[in-house]
């Protein structure tokens, strides 16, 4: 049985030196605002894995309202959610993120940021698409107010006999 997951995740930015994004720090001219690191790429992908199982959002796992997640790596959520996606008789076949901001270029960044990703779900980096494009200056993205990321996710059922 193979199972579908989809998410966007959105954070204001505000100035900064570095931005948090698929669980690295990059030089930045700003940072994301949020109850954790903020770092929505991470955040898209945690949520479509949840969505994939019909398991809630990061917040019923996560609260805000709860002081032990105050500044938490979204690695470490996103580590937890891969669990429980585990721990149902799934995982991961393929995800593909986009990643909307108009500055830095992340084009120097998108390798490492895909390996990342890669490590923390225990898998081959050739499943791990990781893009990004700019809002050519145009709305909350283009004004450079906000970071957006999208993802989806495919997983199958680690019980299913496959045949070739």
């Amino acid at each position: 049985m193979i199972r579908i997951g989809n998410s966007t995740d959105i954070h204001a930015l505000k100035p900064g030196k570095s931005l948090v994004l698929g669980g690295l720090e990059i030089e930045s001219h700003v940072e994301a605002i949020g109850h954790s690191d903020a770092d929505a790429l991470l955040h898209s992908i945690a949520e479509a894995l949840l969505g994939s199982l019909a398991l809630g959002d990061l917040g019923s796992h996560f609260p805000d309202t709860d002081p032990k997640y105050k500044g938490i790596r979204s690695s470490v959520l996103l580590k937890e959610v891969y669990a429980m996606i585990k721990n149902k008789g799934f995982r991961l076949v393929n995800l593909d993120c986009m990643v909307l901001l108009e500055r830095p270029k992340l084009k120097p960044y998108i390798h490492a940021i895909q390996q990342n990703i890669a490590d923390l779900l225990e898998t081959d980096i050739s499943f791990i698409s990781v893009k990004a494009t700019t809002g050519e200056k145009l709305g909350i993205i283009g004004r450079e107010e906000a970071i957006m990321c999208q993802s989806t996710v495919l997983i199958e059922d680690t019980h299913t006999i496959k045949y070739l």
